[in-house]
């Protein structure tokens, strides 16, 4: 099962299911090479704690020295809970997969350089 969001942006993004394993996909929709392009660390909302709590767990991904039009690339990333990167079984990349009907409480905020060097961005909701 695969699920995608998607922007009229310079981004999209789809969630792969891998077996166990959920992975990012990140797809450069525009006409030009995108360098530096990076997803900010998204900290996640306490499932632990009643009321919610400070965040416990959050997700740090690779940055992309670069992107070619209309490329597609699967970004490594790494959980981090309570201060310390986690194993494969405390992964929480697939709380931030859309679920249909499902509010999106988290964003992928995305930064990369275009081709006359200035900085862009863009916001991508995701989760559930």
């Amino acid at each position: 099962m695969t699920i995608t969001g998607k922007a009229d942006e310079t981004f999209s993004v789809r969630f792969i299911d891998q077996g166990s394993t959920v992975l990012l996909e990140l797809t450069n929709e525009c006409n030009q090479t995108l360098k530096s392009v990076e997803i900010l660390t998204v900290f996640l909302k306490d499932e632990e704690t009643v009321g919610g709590g400070p965040s416990q767990a959050h997700i740090k991904f690779e940055t992309l020295k670069s992107i070619q039009p209309k490329e597609r690339a699967v970004l490594s990333h790494q959980t981090w809970i309570n201060g310390k990167p986690s194993d494969l079984t405390q992964d929480q990349l697939a709380r931030l997969k859309v679920v249909a009907g499902e509010v999106k409480p988290y964003v992928l905020d995305i930064s990369w350089e275009d081709a006359e060097g200035k900085s862009r961005f863009q916001r991508l909701s995701v989760g559930h």
